[in-house]
């Protein structure tokens, strides 16, 4: 035992800062934010109420909505992107080299540009009062939708716009993980007369299951923290229509001063994406 810890030291010393920051910035918030969700906290003042936030949460009905409205953001987003990005994958990763690269840069862009410098410029083209979009609507005296005053389209309007701005990795992840996958497997799979759907589905689409598991799980995680495209589009509304966990727990945070409550929409989403996150990692590791 002594001589293997004194032949791994040098490993150990040069995990040592990243386990340091590791245990800081992500294991000491989390313990920290369990903790205070069992309290109600005024100030500087702390008093221990055990799970009264919770039972407090599961009784508010804009803690009940913005979960579901979580709910549909993370299902519809994720499936949106994997699909999406499989499909621009499987038609390019084999063409010409200058045609890859341009299509894998015209996707990326989006996701170089600051989301809060999108979430401009979707307000501009999408404002009901002196948006693009409505403004040319009116012009040309046709029926103008005020997309985000809609309760029935401000969800669809979010998931379009969070889906387009971040699709540019999803596709590139695909593309490097598809030029990977050896050419003998292709050429043995024509020979035997498979045609380009049976080697896209057959083939192609479970040698790239672990990069199908990562960007679920990493899309998962980043929906679950969407917070920015909210707050500058709709503010939560209409009437709470386009509310999130996130939104939710910045509300009671920073607005109403309610930091045990966020507390515990903090550990109810941390639940939430472990709970998501745990059987696609089994997938991942599972044994053929």
């Amino acid at each position: 035992m002594k001589n293997s810890l004194k032949e791994n030291i040098t490993g150990y010393l040069f995990i040592a800062p990243q386990l340091l920051l590791f245990l800081v910035f992500i294991v000491y918030p989390i313990i920290e934010g369990v903790r205070l969700s069992l309290f109600r906290i005024n100030y500087q003042q702390e008093t221990f109420i055990g799970f009264e936030n919770y039972q407090r949460l599961f009784a508010d009905p804009v803690f009940m909505k913005s979960t579901l409205n979580t709910v549909i953001f993370v299902v519809c987003i994720v499936a949106l992107t994997v699909v999406f990005a499989l499909f621009v994958a499987s038609a390019v990763f084999d063409k010409n080299a200058k045609y890859v690269s341009f299509i894998r840069g015209s996707y990326y862009i989006p996701v170089m540009v600051s989301m809060v410098v999108m979430s401009m410029v979707w307000s501009f083209l999408l404002n009901p009062a002196n948006g693009l979009i409505p403004y040319a609507a009116r012009e040309l005296e046709m029926v103008s939708v005020n997309f985000l005053g809609d309760k029935s389209l401000v969800l669809p309007v979010i998931i379009f716009i969070t889906f387009a701005t971040n699709i540019g990795q999803a596709i590139i992840l695909y593309i490097a993980s598809m030029i990977g996958v050896p050419k003998d497997v292709f050429e043995a799979a024509e020979i035997d007369g498979a045609n380009r759907m049976t080697i896209i589905f057959k083939i192609l689409i479970p040698l790239v299951k672990p990069t199908t598991i990562y960007i679920i799980i990493m899309n998962i995680i980043a929906v679950l923290k969407i917070f920015v495209v909210i707050q500058l589009l709709t503010g939560g509304g209409p009437n709470n229509a386009s509310t999130t966990l996130m939104y939710y727990l910045y509300n009671n945070a920073f607005k109403y001063n309610q930091l045990g409550i966020a507390s515990a929409v903090g550990v109810i989403m941390f639940l939430i994406t472990l709970f998501l996150s745990i059987p696609q990692l089994r997938m991942m590791f599972k044994k053929e």
